[in-house]
Parts: structure tokens; sequence; C-alpha cells
């Protein structure tokens, strides 16, 4: 294990719900996905961490999720992108083949981040290490209603996520009165036809 992910582990606490990667999906994604991140997924499968706050996922199963949020977007000229992880609120963290960790979405806001990342070409796996390593529970939190939500609703299973009824984009508030325990991939495409994408450019690096 490499420095990086033992700091990740070191922050988040041990893997729950671990799921163990098929060897198809780990050569389906070989070649676009760098083999730091398939070495991961091998070694360590698709899993929760901090008790369900960060997810590691599949990301054949969130291809609905994205093709939702971006499909139709100019992000899409970019790169081609997979989703590698998200939050219990929404968070989804994208993967570009040649753009590596350049671009994140909080759906609950509607709004994403494109970035320009370091870690290009042959500094891809550096870039996953950098990733999983600058990972925190702040970071993926929302208003600090993770430990009110898991008090209230309970754990979460691996397609689960903390969602807000009704929606942010419909009017909703931000407490754990009103989130539910909802399928995340379908309250995420749902999410997406609610309100348009808000680009948010980042500042140079």
């Amino acid at each position: 294990m490499d420095d990086d992910f033992e700091y990740f582990l070191e922050k988040m606490g041990p893997a729950i719900d671990k799921r163990q990667v098929p060897p198809s999906s780990i050569e389906r994604y070989r070649g676009k996905l760098p083999d730091q991140l398939l070495a991961y997924w091998e070694e360590h499968g698709w899993c929760g961490y901090a008790e369900g706050l960060f997810w590691t996922v599949n990301p054949q199963e969130y291809e609905p999720v994205l093709e939702a949020w971006i499909g139709e977007t100019p992000l899409m000229e970019r790169d081609v992108y997979h989703i590698i992880a998200s939050s219990a609120f929404g968070d989804l963290y994208f993967w570009g083949e040649t753009t590596g960790n350049s671009l994140s979405l909080f759906a609950p806001g509607s709004f994403c981040i494109p970035r320009e990342s370091r870690f290009i070409g042959d500094k891809l796996n550096n870039g996953v290490q950098v990733f999983f390593g600058g990972q925190s529970k702040d970071r993926n939190d929302f208003e600090g209603l993770f430990k009110p939500a898991y008090a209230s609703l309970g754990k979460l299973d691996p397609d689960e996520m903390y969602g807000l009824v009704p929606a942010l984009a419909s009017g909703g508030i931000a407490s754990v009165d009103h989130l539910r325990k909802v399928k995340a991939v379908a309250h995420l495409v749902i999410l997406a036809q609610l309100a348009p994408l808000d680009v948010i450019m980042s500042p140079p690096p």
C-alpha cells in the first residue's frame, strides 16, 4: 500500500461493505482508467469509507448518472469521463481518461467544477494517489449533516445515499428532517432533470 492510500485510510477509516471487483470490470477499464486505480480496486474492492460518507463505485453502474448530468454538455468534448467515487450526499468525482481528476459535481446544488490537473500523461497514476490522499470527511460532508443523518436514518447500503426531499432545486431545505435514504443512481438522475447544470470554472493551478 502506498503512503497516500495509507493517509486516506488514516483519515477516513476502514472500508465497509466491500464488493469484490470482477476481473471483467478490471479489463473493461484497463487502458481507460489508470493502473493504480485498478490496483486499488483489486485490493480493496468497491466500498464505503468513513461509515459510508465516501464510496468508491463501479463506473458502469453510474453511466446513467454521467449521461444525465453532462451527456449533452460541452464538457463531453473535453474528455471521456468515468465516475469513480461519490459521497453520501451526491458529490460525484469524474475521472477523465486523458485529463485525470479534472471534474467534480455536486448534484444537490446542480453545479460542477472543471479543473486542470497537473497529473496527466505519464503522471495519471500519481494523480490517483493524490486524489485519495486529498480526500477528507469535511470535504465530503454537506452542511455537517452526515452524523445527524446517520443517527436518524441509519447506515447507508452501497447503492444508497442521503437525499433531500424535496430537493434543493424544488425548494427543499438542507436539514436532517428533510433527508431520506434513497437509491443513489435513480435519485441522481432525477436531480439532473430539476435544474440546469451550473459550470463553475476553477482558477488556474
